[in-house]
């Protein structure tokens, strides 16, 4: 099989579902009558796929290169699905990242060492894999940007960290999922990086909720995506993959999908026993070690971040400052916004 990728990317103004081989984009509507997005192909995921490979295993294909287009200033790359579905994202799945924030966050008993706050933090991760489930909350379509779009400081929300991920993108419906079936379930695998306002996860008015996912992690351009979608034939085994970040060219997360606590497949099999998971759903299944809040570096103004995860590309996005205007709601509330700005 020739492995390609699908994507979304805007040429001459107008969104564009492509096909990519190597540097060769061919437009997908004139190859798929019907198809007018990408999130089209999901009515027919494997029937679609296999008429894309013998469209490239056809002579004379015509295409645009995506190196000339993008030196033209032509092309600007958008999420790969659209339309953008919700995200179901999985929280300390990484056993290395759960130690570093334990101790970085001091999460564990008052007055605990670092040495106890890492071994309560290891014995609570392995009681959770044998016995328990993992951790999920949802994100939302407007806070996905593109994959080379920029990051934007939020003027309510200091420490914004940075969280390479792995995406999955559910390509048929699932609901109550066997392990054992549910890379079945698997259109194709993205890039994600889960962008987070750590001041604004607690939240001590309401102490007995404690978090507060929401403002944390749904700011716009907070869930930089793609820049492609891999499809899972082209993926042998995503639990072998290598994951990277790079924060102005030094390499700050550096890991391998096979240290999820909960793999895909347990993830898939999870959230489908809670909620019914429709085509375009995507899963972002954690993060490594290697966070901001590990390093005690948080991003800034200026900053470039790049993430790389084998197979499937890699993201390059800069980081702009805050506006320093806040939003009505925040400036109403002048002493809040004070504790959680920078």
């Amino acid at each position: 099989m020739r492995p390609f990728a699908i994507g979304t990317f805007e040429i001459d103004g107008a969104a564009v579902p492509v096909l990519v081989s190597g540097d060769d984009l061919h437009d997908i509507r004139a190859i798929l009558p019907g198809i007018q997005r990408t999130g089209d192909l999901f009515a027919d995921w494997d029937a679609n796929l296999d008429a894309l490979m013998a469209f490239l295993g056809a002579p004379a294909t015509s295409s645009q290169s995506r190196a000339a287009l993008a030196q033209a200033g032509r092309l600007h790359v958008l999420p790969p699905v659209l339309p953008v579905g919700p995200i179901l994202a999985a929280g300390v799945n990484y056993r290395e990242h759960i130690l570093q924030m334990a101790v970085a966050h001091k999460l564990g008993a008052d007055g605990a060492s670092d040495e106890q706050l890492l071994a309560d933090a290891a014995a609570e991760i392995d009681e959770r894999v044998a016995t328990g489930d993992p951790y999920m909350w949802t994100g939302i379509p407007s806070a996905v940007s593109g994959a080379e779009d920029a990051v934007h400081l939020p003027d309510f929300g200091a420490d914004v960290d940075w969280e390479a991920e792995l995406g999955v993108v559910i390509g048929r419906r699932a609901h109550r999922v066997d392990v054992d079936e549910a890379l079945d379930f698997v259109a194709g695998y993205v890039i994600v990086n889960d962008i987070s306002a750590r001041s604004l996860v607690p939240r001590t008015d309401v102490a007995k909720i404690g978090t507060d996912w929401f403002r944390a992690k749904n700011q716009p351009t907070f869930f930089p995506t793609g820049p492609v979608l891999v499809p899972a034939r082209f993926v042998p085994d995503p639990m072998s993959l290598r994951i990277q970040l790079r924060l102005n060219g030094e390499l700050m997360q550096d890991s391998s999908t096979a240290n999820m606590a909960f793999g895909v497949p347990q993830l898939i099999s999870y959230a489908s026993s809670i909620a019914v998971l429709d085509p375009g759903d995507l899963i972002i299944t954690g993060s490594p070690a290697g966070n901001g809040s590990h390093h005690n570096r948080f991003l800034r103004g200026g900053d470039v971040m790049e993430v790389t995860i084998t197979g499937l590309g890699t993201q390059r996005t800069p980081v702009r400052a805050p506006s320093g205007v806040p939003a009505p709601w925040q400036a109403s509330r002048r002493a809040a916004a004070a504790r959680t700005t920078a």
